[in-house]
């Protein structure tokens, strides 16, 4: 009986010294060697070391937690646009963005509906290429609205609230169509005679289209003997391209020079030139706008003069973009890209190196 006793007496002493140690280690704010609530390996807590736990993991939630990009692309009318989504979608995937991305087929109603699924699934940020300048702004301020920042990639909106997006990240197309219109200047200032000039337009109300053919009438404007005498848009692709390059060659019959405001337009008027029996970079001179690789090809071969560089290797620009966006750090409004001008023999040369 007195065994028991005593051995009572050891084993509530021994319980009492292991509850006031553990008491010891469960407040988040004892001094001493306590460890943190955040370095419990048993996964539990008690009293504010839960609170501080909780925290914690809140903050590195946030911090770790994966952006979603919502994009809506113009469509898939050229090379130059496959080259650009497969950038954007490469891109998001190594940054490890979630990538809602839809296709506008080059219809404003469609990029409206898309910018407000993505609001209502509540992305953090949202990125398009409009496909037309005007008509963003309700669309744009119910993403304001939300608190989803917004970025304009590749063309511009016209909407005088700059505080509707966050930045433009794209090419200056004013000074691509300057570039094209100084190249020809350049070829025909000792020119005695008129040069006739006709012009294949991108689509309709699109920011490249405007400013391509705003910033080369006001280079060529210059020389008196440069004339546009026939101006059309072509959308972009290359069958329209070629139809409307077959209509030119009915209408006129003297044809010095193409300017088309991308390479698939040009590309599909060379067929059109050359089913008419002429030669396409000598019988009439061609100037495009992109840099694809079949725009290469076909300036290697002399069947492209002259070629203004519009790079669509956004991708990587983007994810920075939205990644200091989202961190709350302050990004340009204007983000420009760098680009290059190339004659047929720097075509030759920079073919095997063309990337898209």
């Amino acid at each position: 009986m007195k065994t028991w006793r005593k051995t009572g007496v050891v084993l509530a002493a021994a319980f009492m010294l292991l509850f006031a140690a553990a008491c010891g280690n469960s407040g988040g704010s004892g001094s001493g060697d306590s460890a943190p609530a955040s370095t419990n390996t048993g996964g539990e807590t008690q009293g504010s070391g839960q609170q501080s736990g909780d925290t914690q993991t809140e903050q590195e939630n946030s911090v770790n937690k994966k952006i979603t990009l919502g994009f809506s692309q113009v469509g898939a009318e050229s090379g130059w646009r496959t080259a650009n989504t497969k950038s954007i979608q490469d891109s998001a995937k190594e940054a490890g963005f979630e990538l809602k991305f839809s296709d506008a087929q080059q219809k404003q109603e469609n990029q409206i509906k898309a910018i407000r699924s993505f609001i209502q699934q509540k992305v953090d940020v949202i990125a398009f290429s409009p496909v037309v300048e005007s008509g963003w702004d309700t669309v744009l301020k119910e993403a304001k609205d939300a608190g989803i920042p917004v970025i304009l990639t590749d063309r511009a909106v016209d909407s005088k609230d700059t505080s509707l997006y966050e930045t433009f990240i794209g090419s200056d197309f004013v000074e691509e169509g300057r570039r094209a219109g100084q190249w020809l200047v350049d070829q025909y200032k000792d020119a005695t005679e008129d040069v006739n000039i006709v012009e294949l337009q991108g689509t309709t109300g699109s920011a490249p289209a405007i400013d391509r053919q705003a910033g080369f009438a006001e280079v060529i404007a210059s020389n008196p003997k440069l004339k546009v005498i026939a101006s059309q848009t072509g959308d972009f692709t290359r069958a329209k391209g070629k139809e409307v390059m077959q209509a030119f060659l009915k209408a006129h019959k003297k044809i010095d020079v193409l300017y088309a405001h991308n390479d698939d337009m040009g590309l599909g008027a060379i067929q059109a030139i050359e089913a008419a029996g002429l030669k396409p970079g000598e019988d009439i001179i061609i100037i495009t706008v992109d840099g694809v690789k079949d725009g290469f090809i076909a300036a290697s071969e002399g069947k492209i003069n002259f070629i203004v560089e519009c790079n669509p290797l956004l991708g990587p620009q983007l994810m920075q973009a939205v990644q200091d966006v989202v961190d709350g750090k302050e990004v340009p409004k204007r983000i420009v890209t760098e680009e290059g001008v190339f004659t047929s023999e720097d075509a030759k040369r920079e073919l095997p190196n063309r990337q898209y």
